[in-house]
């Protein structure tokens, strides 16, 4: 006989596991179905390596500018690739067992193996999953399957949510080989640093590891097919962030397509294609592909049981819901912004649901913050100005460089701006764009400030602590209104 459960989660990704946390501490009786490793892609190959690896990148970035500090260190400071490897596989590595931990504490099962579901629920009948062998095995002896964890069989749940996650997305003719042409993964672990890199897209993705790889000391060519990097940020941003990145050595074509790439035993040669109609002929290395990514959507029983999906996502309304009752996606299986955080917030919205609790707001992913940890970085939420523009609303706009802010001095971080944008006649907050040092960690001072829909007036009164980075963002207020005060 089948094990029955409240809630089954099919997925241990960020969403997946905070939503099953979150279905426990409700009284839900809760499983959690993984194939490969606890934490997802996030954990184990994106949001939290990559920042180990961006960690160290920082450090040998500073290094090559101590005589501006005032410092001298006798030698040469180098990056040794494995080691820098090995400590990110190591963090990651870390947060896997963490996550394995929360689930024994919070009474969750882990079921091993891969999930398709059989039927929905019906009334009182539940919806029925069956697991089977896992035909993607674990890919490293520091993520082993945890210990008492239950395998294959058949579960049923009056609710089974859809937390699968995405993979990279390939373009024909220019797939992802492993050796030549690269995925993330193999972006995260070189045994040796390639000499030369194309990357091909410059998202959030491309352009992080861009910037980890010039950092290197690699020499760094991006290839984006829209006008600017980073496209889905303010343009005003991300212009600031290409000059300084394009100093640094980068080198960036916008408006320009790879057509097609020739290999060669140990390296390969990209055909460009520029607006103008121009072939560039591009010789490197390797190439990392980052032109997306799209859902895990197959193999998961979803037609069958007539779950509606739109460009390869699952789709669903603000709580998780799609069109069959008693079935539910989260995260970046559901569509974008395909980001982490994201991912955890529907899935406590798409549980607390579940379970009935009252005043449960819908996701509103007009306020989901967006960060980017390159060099600078670039963070970000609500409306760009041009998309403002768009929409048709009269808006009042404020910028405040950090070459006016004594804390960014004093870092030696003084390239850097602070952009916010207002409704004219509400003072609703719409949006705010930053670039510079540690932005990332900024953001959510305006996350908070629009999600308690604060306006200008209760900005400008809000005291910020001096001197720190974070007094550009009172600033950039002020100045929309006419008031700056340090510039």
């Amino acid at each position: 006989m089948a094990e029955n459960y409240d809630v089954i989660i099919i997925g241990s990704g960020p969403g997946g596991y905070v939503a099953a946390v979150r279905a426990s501490q409700l009284g839900l009786k809760t499983a959690i179905v993984e194939r490969e490793h606890l934490g997802g892609i996030c954990l184990n190959w994106g949001c939290i390596p990559t920042k180990a690896l961006l960690r160290s990148a920082e450090i040998l970035d500073h290094s090559k500018h101590l005589k501006d500090y005032g410092l001298v260190l006798e030698g040469k400071v180098s990056a040794d690739v494995k080691a820098v490897v090995a400590r990110s596989r190591g963090v990651s590595a870390r947060l896997n067992g963490g996550v394995g931990f929360l689930m024994k504490k919070n009474k969750v099962d882990v079921i091993w193996g891969e999930a398709k579901i059989t039927k929905a629920s019906t009334g009182a009948q539940p919806g029925e999953i069956v697991v089977g062998k896992s035909t993607k095995p674990v890919v490293e002896p520091q993520h082993p399957v945890p210990k008492g964890v239950k395998g294959e069989g058949t579960y049923t749940a009056k609710h089974i949510i859809v937390a699968t996650g995405a993979r990279p997305r390939a373009l024909p003719g220019i797939e992802p080989d492993g050796k030549l042409i690269w995925t993330y993964f193999e972006a995260l672990k070189p045994d040796v640093l390639p000499k030369s890199l194309i990357v091909m897209g410059s998202g959030a993705i491309g352009i992080e590891f861009a910037s980890f790889y010039l950092s290197m000391g690699v020499d760094v060519t991006v290839v984006e097919v829209l006008p600017t990097i980073m496209p889905v940020e303010d343009a005003e941003v991300t212009a600031i962030a290409r000059k300084q990145m394009e100093k640094r050595g980068m080198k960036i074509f916008t408006s320009a397509k790879v057509a097609k790439v020739e290999k060669s035993a140990n390296s390969i040669t990209a055909h460009v294609e520029t607006s103008d109609g121009k072939i560039q002929q591009i010789a490197a290395d390797r190439m990392i592909s980052a032109v997306g990514v799209q859902g895990n959507i197959e193999n998961l029983g979803l037609e069958a049981v007539g779950i509606k999906t739109d460009r390869g996502c699952v789709v669903i309304d603000g709580y998780g819901k799609t069109n069959v009752p008693g079935i539910y996606a989260i995260g970046d299986v559901a569509g974008p912004p395909m980001l982490a955080h994201k991912a955890e917030h529907e899935g406590v919205v798409c549980v607390e649901k579940i379970a009935g609790l009252p005043n449960v707001h819908a996701t509103d992913k007009g306020k989901v913050p967006g960060c980017t940890y390159c060099n600078p970085q670039v963070a970000s939420v609500g409306l760009t100005e041009a998309k403002a523009k768009e929409l048709g609303r009269d808006i009042r706009v404020g910028r405040f460089s950090f070459a006016a802010n004594g804390k960014a001095i004093a870092l030696g971080e003084d390239q850097g701006l602070c952009k916010v944008i207002f409704d004219k006649k509400t003072g609703e907050l719409l949006g705010a764009h930053m670039v510079g040092a540690e932005v990332t960690e900024l953001i959510q001072g305006f996350v908070v400030a629009m999600n308690l829909e604060t306006t200008e007036e209760e900005l400008m009164h809000t005291i910020f602590p001096h001197p720190t980075v974070s007094e550009t963002m009172k600033e950039a207020v002020l100045d929309a209104y006419g008031r700056v005060l340090n510039a």
